[in-house]
C-alpha cells in the first residue's frame, strides 16, 4: 500500500513527497491539506458516534423509538402535536410525531443506526463479491475470465432499484428487514468494484515483483494476497468511501417506497414516507431526517473525494471550486508576472554587458 500511496506527484498540486517517509504518512499529511475533507470527516464520526450511542442518548433524555404518547397529540386536529414546534420539552428534545406521539429525536438517532449501519454492511458485502470477482477475473484462464466478466457486466447493467423492489416485495415480512435491505443492495450492486478491481489487476500482474513471485513457485492466491491486495488497496479504499453516501441513499429511497425498513423500526427513509403528508403542519418532523439525510451524503461524499484525492494526489479534487480556484489562478498569475520579471532583469543585464563591450572596443581604439 505504500507504493501506491507515494505516488509521483505533478506540479501544481501544492503539495510534493517527501523522501523517507511512509506512505501511510504521506497519506494522512496529504488528507490534513484539504479542511473541507477533514470537517467532513469529524462530521461522519460524530454521526458515527451518535448512531453506537443511541441507547445512551435515548436514556438521558427518558424516551425510546417505540412507545406511543397518545396525550401529547391533539385528535381534534388530525393528530397535531400539541405544544410550540412540535411539543419540544425537556421531555422530548425535538417534539414528538404526528398522529403517533412516538418521541422524534429517538427515532432519529435509532434511525442512524439502520441508515448508516445498512450502508456500511452493504458497502462490505460489495467490496467482499467485487474483489474476488475481479481478482479471479484478471487471473484466470481465458474462458473463465470471459465467464466472470460475462457475469459482472449483466450485475452492471441490471437496473438495482428494481431488482430490489421486485425481491422486497416477495420476500416474508417475517425476516428481518433491515438484513435483507443489506443483503439485496450488497448482492446486486457489486459490478462495478468487480471491473475497477480486475483492470487495476491485469496491470499490476505484469510489473517485475509479480513475475519474481511467479517464477519463485507461489501459487495465485498467494500472489493474490501477498502481492497483488496492497497495490489493490487505494482503489478499494478510494471506491469504498464513494460507495457509502450512494447505499445511504438506495436504503432511504427503499424505505420511502414502502419495501424497505418496516415500521416500528426507525430509519429515516421510513420517516420521510410518513412525513409526505405533515410538512404543513408539523415540518419538523420532515426537515429533521431530510436534513440528517442530506449532511451524512454530503459529509461523506466531501471525505470521500478528499480520500481519492490524498490517494492519488496527481487528481485534482472534483470538488475544487470558489477559493480554490482562486488561489490557483492567483497562484498562476504571479508564476506569469515572476517570469516577466526575471526576463526583464535578464534583458537589462544584456544590455549593461552590450555597453560594457563596447566601452572596452573605444577605451582599446
Amino acid at each position: 500500500m505504500s507504493e501506491a500511496l507515494v505516488a509521483a506527484e505533478t506540479p501544481g498540486t501544492g503539495i510534493e513527497p517527501v523522501p523517507g517517509v511512509s506512505g501511510a504518512r504521506q497519506f494522512w499529511r496529504r488528507l490534513r491539506a484539504q479542511r473541507a475533507a477533514l470537517v467532513a470527516a469529524a462530521v461522519v464520526a460524530l454521526l458515527i458516534l451518535v448512531a453506537l450511542g443511541a441507547p445512551l442518548l435515548t436514556a438521558i433524555e427518558g424516551q425510546d423509538p417505540t412507545t406511543y404518547h397518545p396525550s401529547l397529540i391533539d385528535s381534534a386536529r388530525g393528530g397535531v402535536p400539541i405544544g410550540s414546534f412540535g411539543g419540544i420539552g425537556g421531555h422530548h428534545w425535538l417534539g414528538v410525531e404526528p398522529q403517533t406521539g412516538r418521541d422524534l429525536f429517538a427515532r432519529l438517532v435509532y434511525g442512524a443506526r439502520v441508515s448508516l449501519g445498512v450502508a456500511f454492511a452493504a458497502t462490505v458485502i460489495q467490496l467482499l463479491v467485487g474483489v474476488v470477482m475481479g481478482i479471479a477475473s484478471a487471473l484466470g484462464s481465458g474462458w473463465v475470465d470471459q465467464l466472470l466478466s460475462r457475469i459482472t457486466d449483466i450485475f452492471v447493467a441490471m437496473p438495482l432499484m428494481i431488482m430490489a423492489l421486485a425481491l422486497l416485495a416477495i420476500v416474508p415480512s417475517s425476516f428481518p428487514r433491515p438484513v435483507l435491505v443489506t443483503l439485496v443492495i450488497g448482492f446486486i450492486a457489486w459490478g462495478n468494484i468487480a471491473k475497477i478491481v480486475r483492470a487495476q489487476t491485469l496491470t499490476l500482474k505484469g510489473l517485475d515483483y509479480v513475475s519474481a513471485a511467479r517464477l519463485s513457485g507461489w501459487g495465485t492466491w498467494r500472489i493474490a494476497r501477498r502481492e497483488l491486495l496492497p497495490g489493490l488497496a487505494a482503489p478499494i479504499i478510494t471506491y469504498a468511501a464513494i460507495l457509502m453516501p450512494v447505499n445511504i441513499s438506495i436504503e432511504a429511497a427503499l424505505s420511502f417506497l414502502g419495501v424497505g425498513v418496516k415500521p416500528p423500526t426507525p430509519s429515516w427513509g421510513q420517516m420521510l414516507t410518513a412525513a409526505d403528508v405533515w410538512y404543513q403542519a408539523a415540518p419538523q418532523y420532515l426537515l429533521l431526517p431530510a436534513g440528517s439525510l442530506f449532511v451524512t451524503v454530503l459529509a461523506l461524499t466531501v471525505l470521500g473525494d478528499g480520500v481519492r484525492t490524498a490517494l492519488d494526489p496527481r487528481a485534482a479534487s472534483r470538488l475544487s471550486i470558489g477559493t480554490g480556484r482562486k488561489r490557483e489562478a492567483k497562484a498562476a498569475k504571479g508564476e506569469t508576472e515572476a517570469g516577466k520579471s526575471a526576463s526583464a532583469v535578464g534583458k537589462a543585464a544584456t544590455e549593461a554587458g552590450n555597453g560594457t563591450t563596447e566601452a572596452g572596443k573605444e577605451g582599446s581604439a
